[in-house]
Parts: structure tokens; C-alpha cells; sequence
């Protein structure tokens, strides 16, 4: 008994060890209850997924059903033909899947979701840039709009193209790039999406929306790194040496394969030729400072300045706010660019120190809008009323407002629904029409362009053509000893023809002049000499003729 009490009170517990004690036997019960209900939480939980967006293999997704759905609906439509309806029913412990209703959420292992191809979509273009179809490789000119599937190749030469996803992100490809689309994926209704771009050689651009699911992933690889994300911006290049990043949001899990480093907002790092392992990490130019900007700009030119940050150049894009593709883009080392030939629209402006090897800073961004409106322009000449004998008169016009261009619109009616010419768009304030104007009455205008899409139109004014005839050109001169005769070209306007013979191809003396009827005419000449012959229609209307090019005659 005595060896039992000892025993006893060996082991026996004082009140303080047995609290310690029930602590931890309730600690390490509820650890994978809690486990279970963080991977359960679907959206709102926390990621178990890396940077690269690799998720364990419990990784799981949870679907509310609404009204009107059902179990087995909803697993017919989200699920791989691999996985069940009863296995998602074992999955989720559910004994009776009819018994779910309207409020009641459904556990979904990510491997066992359907996947379908989701391409991607050009919203802009500019510059040349080609685009190699992964089906056929053929190789077309890419344009806004075109879709985009897997494997499909984008190569821009002297082009920028940008590019949205289907969850709204959007890449931007420099100019000398080529970046392949291996991947581009969504999850079923899940919406969540996979996206792998392999960046051949060149730079992008990117804004990747947030990834709130943990089976959603955006994977960037080069010859030499992997960039991978959950919802930053960031731009990537790679050449011969070596991948380079800048992170201006967020963070970008970035390095040799297998060996990436989480790399925060305003750093960049660089990775050697070959994925070596070496990588350089550096801070940012910090962003410039910009001076204030008009919220709309209602004139232009106008004026971006920013502060000197002690960079010797500075980078400056000019993007239109909606589709996010790069209107201009340009280096300076000045702290001002001009905003001049923008179409009425909304922008954003991104304003980045360079670094010394030429890597673009943290941005400041302007955001701005031009709305210009167009004046109606002053008309000068032809005055009201005037009576010309030119069938291609020159048209004058004073601007009322600024960066503006205009053409001349001449009509037979003054609601201008029968327009006879017009001349092109211009900047210049005069202009003539693209085509010769016959003889009568005619009512003609200027309208005034601004911003691309703002318009206004000029008073209108009378204007009477007498016109004139085309000029006459010798078709050919037939020689018989010392006769000449010759064939000219009818003008169906003309009652006859003026004909004139000379001795110098200026027609200061004339030798002969006489008006033919018809459309030849024989001529004797005194051989050795040279002639010149030249004729203009005429006409019993007031319209005049012109003379047309003097022909060389000679007679051995």
C-alpha cells in the first residue's frame, strides 16, 4: 500500500499542472477543426497557397446555392466528369443530397473543378505587331479585338499591344517582344482563373486584378526567372542579360525557378542569364513629384511639369484610361512634356525616374480628361458672292479655336445634301478642292473638327464657277514632205479650238493663229526649221479655255 500511495502520489496532479494539462489536450483538439474550417472558408479565407500561387492539396472552394438551385445541379455543372455527384456528396458528408437547399454551402476540392479555355482579348494596338495562332501557326497582323487562345504568340516590332484577361487584368507588351500564352484557364463559375505567359524576350506591363480564391494563379516565366503574383503591378523584361523586375504594387514572388524571393512594392530585382540562382536586388527611383494638372483640359497644347528628383532622364507614358493602351510614351530629360494632339478622352498620365542602367522608377500617375470643343471658323476668301473662272479656287478661313483642323465642303443645295468636292482634313487654313468644279452656282462652307469627335460648321456663302476648259493636249503629227498635220483631243465643251504656231516654245511671237472646228489641222512648214504648235478650246458660254502643252514640229 505504501509502495501504491507513493505511486499515487507521484503522478497525482496539483490544481495549476492539471490546468496546464486540460489547456493543451483542448488546444490540440480544436487544431484541425480550426484547419478545416480555414480551408472551408472558400473567398474569404486566408491563402495556404505561395506566392506562385501553388495550393496543398485540400485546397478547396465553397459554393452557396441560391434559390432554385440544387446539389446535384450545381455538381453537374461545376465538376470534371472525374468526380461525382455521390463523391462530392461522401466528400461533404451529406447522406441526402436532395435535402440541400437555397443557403446551404458546398466544399469543392479545386482538382475536381471544371475547366474550360478562356482567351484573352486585344484592346489595343498601335505600332505593327503580329500574332501567331497556336491551331494553325499562321501568322497575322494583330488587331483590337482579336481574341486570344492558349498558346497563341504575340511578337510587336515597332508596336505596343495590350492585352485583357478574362478577370478584367491587363498586360502590356513593349515594343521587340515576344510572349507566348500557354495558359488561360477559368475555373467554371468558380471564376477563378490560371494564367502562364512565357515572356520569350522583351518587357510587359502589368495590373493583375487581387486573386481573393486560392486556386487562382498568374505565372510569368522567362529563360531565366519566374514571376508569379496574386494581385500587384508590375514590369518584367528579359534579355540577354538576364530578367529584370520592377514591383510598383503589391508583391511578386520572382527568381530562378524553384528559388523565388518575395519582392514588395518599390524594389526590383534582377536574375543572371540562364537562372544561375544570382539575383540583385535594388530600391526604386522614388516616383517624381508632379506640379498640378487641370482635372479636364479644355485647351491645348497644355503642359505636364513635375519636380526634379536628380535623374538624368525621366519616362513618361501617356494612357487612355479605359483600355489602358499607351497613346505616347517617351523619355526626356526635362521635368515638362507637352500634351498636344490628344483626342477628347479620358488619360492617365505615369511619370518615372530612370536609373542609371535605365530602369524605370515607381510612377506618379495624373489622371486627366480632354474635352475640346470646336469653333466654327471665320470664312475669309472666296468673298460672298464672287464669281470665279478657276474650276479648283482656293478656299481661306481664319480658326476660331485651338487645335482644330477643318476641310471645305462645296454643295449644289445649301442643305449640303448634294456635295460636289470637298477638300481633306487639315491643320493649315486654306485649302482647295479634290476635284475640278463645273461651271454654275454652288454654296460652300468650313467644318471644324476638335478633340476627334466635336464639330462645328461655318456660315455659308454663294459662289459662282465660269469655269474654264481642260487644257488641250496634240495626240500626234504625221509628216508627208513638207506638210504637217495634226490630231489633238476633243473636249466635249467646246464649239472649237484656237490653234497657235511659233518659232520659240514661249509663243511671245506668233506666226499663225486660227480657230478650227475640228480636231486636226495641216500645216506647211519650211524644213530646217523648228515650229512649236499649242491649242485651247473655246466656247460660246463664258467659260474660258486653257492652252494646253506646246508640241515641237520639224521638217528635215
Amino acid at each position: 500500500m505504501r509502495t501504491t500511495d507513493a505511486m499515487t502520489d507521484r503522478y497525482r496532479l496539483s490544481p495549476a499542472r492539471l490546468a496546464v494539462v486540460l489547456l493543451l489536450l483542448v488546444g490540440l483538439w480544436s487544431m484541425p477543426l480550426q484547419a478545416e474550417l480555414a480551408v472551408a472558408r472558400g473567398s474569404g479565407s486566408g491563402s495556404t497557397a505561395g506566392p506562385a500561387g501553388a495550393t496543398s492539396d485540400r485546397a478547396e472552394w465553397t459554393y452557396t446555392l441560391k434559390a432554385g438551385e440544387s446539389f446535384s445541379g450545381i455538381a453537374g455543372e461545376l465538376l470534371k466528369p472525374s468526380a461525382s455527384i455521390h463523391r462530392l456528396a461522401s466528400y461533404n458528408r451529406i447522406d441526402s443530397p436532395s435535402a440541400i437547399g437555397t443557403g446551404d454551402q458546398i466544399r469543392i476540392p479545386f482538382a475536381w473543378l471544371k475547366q474550360r479555355p478562356q482567351p484573352a482579348r486585344v484592346r489595343g494596338v498601335s505600332g505593327q505587331a503580329r500574332v501567331r495562332s497556336a491551331g494553325n501557326g499562321a501568322i497575322r497582323p494583330l488587331t483590337e479585338g482579336r481574341r486570344i487562345q492558349a498558346g497563341d504568340t504575340i511578337v510587336t516590332h515597332d508596336g505596343m499591344v495590350t492585352v485583357e484577361l478574362a478577370d478584367r487584368s491587363t498586360i502590356r507588351i513593349n515594343p521587340g517582344s515576344s510572349v507566348v500564352f500557354n495558359r488561360l484557364t477559368r475555373y467554371g463559375r468558380a471564376g477563378m482563373t490560371d494564367t502562364r505567359i512565357r515572356l520569350k524576350h522583351g518587357g510587359v506591363s502589368n495590373r493583375i486584378q487581387p486573386m481573393i480564391e486560392e486556386g487562382a494563379r498568374f505565372e510569368i516565366e522567362t529563360p531565366s526567372a519566374v514571376a508569379a503574383v496574386r494581385g500587384t503591378a508590375f514590369a518584367l523584361q528579359a534579355d540577354s542579360d538576364g530578367s529584370h523586375l520592377q514591383v510598383t504594387e503589391g508583391r511578386v514572388a520572382f527568381g530562378p525557378p524553384g528559388n523565388s524571393r518575395d519582392i514588395p512594392a518599390g524594389y526590383g530585382a534582377s536574375v543572371d542569364p540562364g537562372g544561375s540562382g544570382n539575383m540583385k536586388l535594388m530600391r526604386l527611383p522614388p516616383a517624381p513629384t508632379t506640379n498640378s494638372l487641370p482635372d479636364t483640359i479644355n485647351s491645348l497644347p497644355a503642359e505636364l511639369t513635375w519636380q526634379a528628383t536628380g535623374a538624368r532622364q525621366y519616362q513618361v507614358d501617356i494612357l487612355d484610361q479605359d483600355t489602358g493602351q499607351p497613346v505616347r510614351s517617351e523619355q526626356t530629360s526635362d521635368t515638362a512634356v507637352g500634351l498636344d494632339g490628344l483626342a477628347n478622352g479620358r488619360y492617365r498620365a505615369q511619370v518615372s525616374s530612370l536609373s542609371n542602367d535605365g530602369i524605370s522608377g515607381m510612377p506618379t500617375d495624373v489622371a486627366f480628361q480632354v474635352d475640346l470643343a470646336a469653333r466654327a471658323a471665320t470664312l475669309l476668301e472666296p468673298a460672298a458672292g464672287a464669281t470665279l473662272d478657276s474650276n479648283r479656287p482656293r478656299f481661306s478661313w481664319r480658326y476660331q479655336g485651338d487645335s482644330e483642323k477643318a476641310r471645305v465642303e462645296i454643295a449644289r443645295n445649301n442643305s449640303f445634301t448634294d456635295l460636289a468636292a470637298s477638300s481633306d482634313w487639315s491643320r493649315q487654313e486654306s485649302a482647295t478642292p479634290g476635284k475640278s468644279l463645273k461651271p454654275g452656282e454652288y454654296h460652300w462652307r468650313v467644318v471644324t473638327e476638335a478633340g476627334g469627335n466635336s464639330v462645328a460648321t461655318s456660315d455659308t456663302r454663294m459662289l459662282t464657277i465660269n469655269g474654264t476648259l481642260d487644257p488641250v493636249k496634240v495626240i500626234s503629227a504625221n509628216y508627208i514632205d513638207r506638210q504637217v498635220r495634226i490630231f489633238w483631243e476633243r473636249n466635249q465643251d467646246a464649239s472649237g479650238y484656237l490653234l497657235q504656231l511659233s518659232e520659240d516654245p514661249s509663243f511671245e511671237d506668233v506666226l499663225k493663229e486660227a480657230t478650227v472646228d475640228d480636231t486636226t489641222a495641216a500645216l506647211r512648214l519650211i524644213p530646217g526649221r523648228r515650229y512649236f504648235v499649242r491649242l485651247r478650246a473655246v466656247s460660246e458660254s463664258p467659260i474660258v479655255g486653257r492652252w494646253g502643252p506646246g508640241r515641237e514640229l520639224y521638217v528635215e
